[in-house]
Order: structure tokens, then sequence, then C-alpha cells
């Protein structure tokens, strides 16, 4: 469950839960860079203590990957992405503005560096939110930049802002 918590806050800050395309807007940001697609998906009741369903309705985003040739390689996002947010036993939605920038840099070991700026989302577990004393799904204005440890666990958070949505609250 914490390996799949990390995916989920990854992709939900930098949006990289589905394939990226080439098309002509990417291709005029310059060379390397891809306009990047995200699909819908449902956040188990263990984040909120409700079913939330989580899709993509404005889609500007586009991402770049940067590899090295020790193995490790760095992703970075940055456009206009809204994102819906829907508590699945009452139909209440929310769409919000995470339009980041941010950057993730994969280590040759597994590990990660995720550094993020703006509107951003973010998905903590409860004992993580808990830990690091943020809502488990939020919305974020302000710095941020957490460390994820091969094992999937999340070793260090850092934030310097406000949280602009706290979720669960606001669906509840």
């Amino acid at each position: 469950m914490r390996r799949l918590a990390v995916i989920v806050a990854l992709g939900a800050l930098l949006g990289m839960l589905a394939g990226v395309v080439t098309t002509s807007p990417a291709l005029a940001r310059g060379p390397g860079w891809t306009f990047a697609q995200r699909g819908s998906f449902t956040l188990p009741a263990f984040f909120c203590g409700f079913e939330v369903r989580v899709a993509p309705m404005a889609i500007k985003e586009f991402s770049k990957v940067l590899k090295v040739s020790d193995g490790s390689m760095t992703i970075l996002a940055t456009g206009e992405l809204k994102i819906s947010y829907t508590n699945v036993q009452t139909g209440k939605t929310i769409t919000v503005n995470r339009s980041g920038p941010g950057k993730v840099t994969v280590f040759s070991d597994g590990s990660e560096l995720v550094a993020a700026k703006g509107p951003g989302g973010l998905i903590l577990t409860p004992p993580d939110a808990q830990r690091f004393g943020l809502p488990t799904i939020s919305v974020l204005a302000g710095a941020l930049t957490l460390t994820v440890a091969p094992d999937g666990s999340i070793t260090s958070l850092s934030f310097h802002g406000q949280v602009l949505v706290n979720l669960c609250a606001a669906l509840s």
C-alpha cells in the first residue's frame, strides 16, 4: 500500500500516470518535450474514509525526460492542468488548478527526489500525512521537496507554502 501511495502521489504531482504522445504544440516548446496525457483513477477509502475519483479536466501539460549515463533520469513537467476530485459515495466534485511545475529525479538505485512548485497535488498515506502534518489528499501552493527510498517509503518531506484545499475535508 505504501508503494502504491508513493506512485499515486508522484503521479498526482507530475501526471506520469499515462503514456505521453508527441503533438505539434509540444514540438513548439522545443526538442524533447512531449504533450502529457493523463488517465482517471479512483483512490480507495483508505485515504479519506470514502473513495475519491481523480480525473483530468483540462490538460495542457508538457513533460521532458532527461537521462544520465549513471542510470538516473529526471522528468520535468510544466503547463496547465486542472483535475476534478469526486466523492464516489455522494457525487460531490471539486475541480482545482494543479499546474505545477515539477521535477522528479529517479536515481539508479530506485530512490527518487521530487521538487514541485505552484499549485500542485499531493497524496499521502494517513500515517505519512500525520507524520508530516499535511492532509492525505491536498492541493498545495509553494515549494515542495520530498525524497523516496527505493522501497517506496517517503524519507523526507519539506513544504514551504500553504494548503489551498484539504480535499478529504472539502469532499466530505
